[in-house]
């Protein structure tokens, strides 16, 4: 069977992704586009306590989604995507509402969701994120083509991985095995996060050895 969501192990992975692609944009962005209109004390205080509030509210987030709270977990998220619109913070809120849709059985509203995410997010490596959700549950809920279409738009960057080992499990779902190895082999090519498993499935297609 396949996941429809993002494990936790790579979650933080792709969070870690993030963090080196963009870190070092962003705050240089910051310096040159706010710190000679605001004052750079100014910015950095103000920017520490909207990053305070919104991390505290997505560790509560998480806690509701852990303790199987789902319709508070449903509020807490929407007032995060509120609240923090135009921000990652709205974007990790979006992709735990989807993930409690899909779990409810809300395929079509799990994906709508994560379109507006795509839609919201400004950030290459936060699409990557939504783009490989989005094609996880499309794959769990039979949407292969649409499946295929998403994965079409991603970019070869450090996700190539997470996306090749997608690409094994649409084929793989299609009954072609061949093409299901190759994208197997490619995810462990590219690093892919959760290695251990993708060899696993690569391993269960192994060609019969006769004699």
């Amino acid at each position: 069977m396949v996941n429809a969501t993002l494990s936790e192990e790579e979650q933080v992975e792709a969070l870690k992704k993030w963090w080196k692609e963009n870190g070092r944009s962003v705050i240089a962005g910051v310096i040159l586009g706010l710190g000679a209109v605001f004052g750079w004390r100014y910015w950095v205080d103000y920017q520490t306590g909207i990053a305070q509030q919104a991390s505290v509210q997505l560790v509560e987030l998480n806690q509701l989604v852990a303790a199987g709270k789902g319709d508070s977990a449903r509020d807490q998220a929407k007032r995060i995507i509120e609240k923090f619109q135009g921000t990652p913070y709205a974007v990790f809120a979006a992709l735990n509402l989807a993930k409690l849709m899909q779990q409810a059985g809300e395929s079509e509203s799990a994906i709508a969701q994560l379109k507006w995410s795509l839609e919201n997010s400004s950030e290459t490596s936060l699409k990557q994120i939504v783009r490989a959700r989005m094609a996880r549950i499309m794959l769990s809920a039979g949407k292969l083509d649409e499946a295929d279409k998403v994965l079409a738009s991603a970019a070869n960057d450090s996700f190539r991985g997470e996306f090749a080992e997608l690409k094994g499990d649409i084929a793989r779902a299609r009954g072609d095995k061949a093409a299901a190895r190759a994208a197997y082999q490619e995810a462990l090519d590219n690093k892919v996060s959760n290695s251990a498993q993708v060899q696993m499935k690569l391993d269960d297609l192994a060609p019969a050895v006769n004699g």
